[in-house]
C-alpha cells in the first residue's frame, strides 16, 4: 500500500468517526429535547465539535434525523430478517423472536428507539421521512411472506389475511414500545421489558395460531349452540 492510499484511508476513517459522533449526539439530543428543542448548537456541543462542522455532513436537523431514522430502522429491518427467514424454527418462535429484535433494541438503546418512535413522528419533515417509510413498510411486507409461509405449512388460521397479521404484529410491537419511551410505565427494567415482550408475543399468537381460540370465543359458540339463536345483549335505554 502507497503512503498516499494509507493516508487517504486514515482521512476516510477519521470522517466517519466524526459523521458517527455527530449522530450519537444527534439522538441524544433528540431524545433529550425532542425535535423542536434540539438546536444544531446543541447537537455540535454534545457532540464536542465546532458549530460548522455539523453542517458539514448534514445541511439541517431534518437530514439528521432523516439519517438517525434510517440507520436504527436498517438495523432492525437486518435482525428481524435473520428471525423471520429462519427455516429452523416454527412460527410462534419467530413471532417470539421478532418481538425480542424490537425489546432488546429498546433494551441496549431506550434513546435511540424513543427518537425512532416519537420524534420522526413529531417532525415537520416525519410524514416525509421516505427511509423510514419503506423500512417500516418493507419489514410489514417481509413479515407477511412469513406468515403467508407459514399459513401453507399449516402454522397459521387458514381465514386469516398474512398482509394483516403482519400489520397487527408490527402495531402491537410499536405500541408496546410506546408506552416504554413515552413514560407511561413507571418501571422499565429488564424484568419489566421481558415481560412486556412475552405479554404482546402471547396475546398475537393466541389469535392467529390453529386452534387458539379466546375464552370468549368459546363461551359465545357453547351459549349459541346451546340456545340455537345469538346471545342476548342488554336492552338499550
Amino acid at each position: 500500500m502507497s503512503q498516499r492510499q494509507s493516508k487517504s484511508e486514515a482521512a476516510g476513517s477519521r470522517e466517519n468517526e466524526r459523521r458517527r459522533t455527530i449522530l450519537r449526539a444527534a439522538i441524544e439530543v433528540f431524545a433529550r429535547k425532542g425535535y423542536h428543542g434540539c438546536r444544531i448548537a446543541d447537537v455540535a456541543r454534545e457532540a464536542g465539535v465546532a458549530y460548522g462542522l455539523v453542517y458539514h455532513y448534514f445541511k439541517n436537523k431534518d437530514e439528521l434525523l432523516e439519517t438517525v431514522a434510517e440507520m436504527g430502522w436498517s438495523g432492525f429491518v437486518s435482525r428481524m430478517r435473520s428471525v423471520a427467514e429462519d427455516e429452523g424454527i416454527t412460527l410462534e418462535q419467530k413471532v417470539r423472536g421478532i418481538a425480542d429484535v424490537a425489546f432488546e433494541a429498546y433494551r441496549v438503546d431506550p434513546r435511540a428507539v424513543k427518537v425512532l418512535i416519537l420524534e420522526v413522528a413529531r417532525s415537520p419533515a416525519g410524514g416525509h421521512v421516505v427511509s423510514r417509510q419503506q423500512a417500516f413498510l418493507g419489514a410489514i411486507r417481509m413479515a407477511a411472506g412469513m406468515f403467508a409461509r407459514a399459513q401453507s405449512a399449516g402454522e397459521l388460521r387458514a381465514d386469516l389475511d398474512p398482509m394483516l397479521c403482519a400489520s397487527l404484529l408490527f402495531g402491537a410491537i410499536e405500541m408496546g414500545l410506546t408506552a416504554f419511551v413515552s413514560g407511561l410505565m413507571e418501571d422499565r427494567g429488564p424484568e419489566a421489558l421481558e415481560r412486556a415482550k412475552v405479554q404482546i408475543a402471547e396475546s398475537f399468537l393466541r389469535g392467529v395460531v390453529p386452534g387458539a381460540a379466546t375464552s370468549a370465543e368459546v363461551s359465545w359458540k357453547q351459549e349459541r349452540s346451546s340456545s340455537g339463536t345469538r346471545p342476548k345483549v342488554g336492552k338499550r335505554s
